[in-house]
């Protein structure tokens, strides 16, 4: 977590802490899921974890520690996947990584009307204007949200987005995956 702020709420750093691990991988990358534990919780579960959760000190015991799940089935469409998760208790929260083409608000009124997903993807692809994001977000059971966002254009730690509405749909989704 080098480029993480002390100051943060625990949700915000595991954001951006996982914002940064795969930024270190690389663009171009598939979608990626984590599962979000309390870190207390799981030195205390997981004892022989601890020397790699780093010291215990107060922030730590206040954290929450990132798990990179399986990877995520490429022939299904994401909002499908999704569907399908059911978290165990001892999940606080999970956090999904995903890249896509966005344009600038000054785009929508070009966007045309009669499109279908695929058709408008390939139109967007187009644009002149698209950026390439990555978006990290994150929810946990309680409804906490949190949402670091990365352009291409300006891939650097000191770039990144960071708020609770920054994609409230991908967040609506993941906070499905906890309702029973």
């Amino acid at each position: 977590m080098s480029n993480t702020p002390m100051a943060a709420s625990p949700l915000t750093r595991a954001v951006l802490e996982i914002d940064e691990y795969v930024s270190g991988l690389g663009w171009d990358q598939p979608a990626r899921l984590f599962a979000l534990v309390d870190t207390a919780r799981l030195r205390a579960e997981q004892p022989s974890l601890a020397n790699r959760l780093g010291p215990g000190d107060e922030q730590a015991t206040s954290a929450l520690t990132p798990i990179e799940q399986d990877a995520i089935p490429t022939g299904k469409p994401l909002d499908e996947f999704l569907g399908t998760i059911a978290w165990p208790d001892s999940v606080a929260g999970c956090a999904l990584t995903v890249e896509r083409l966005m344009l600038p608000p000054s785009a929508e009124a070009q966007v045309p009307q009669e499109l279908d997903e695929a058709a408008l993807a390939a139109w967007v692809a187009k644009h002149p204007e698209r950026q390439e994001v990555r978006m990290t977000v994150a929810v946990l059971r309680d409804g906490a949200r949190d949402s670091a966002l990365r352009l291409r254009a300006k891939d650097s730690p000191t770039e990144v987005l960071t708020g609770s509405t920054l994609v409230p749909g991908l967040a609506e989704a993941l906070t499905a995956t906890f309702e029973a």
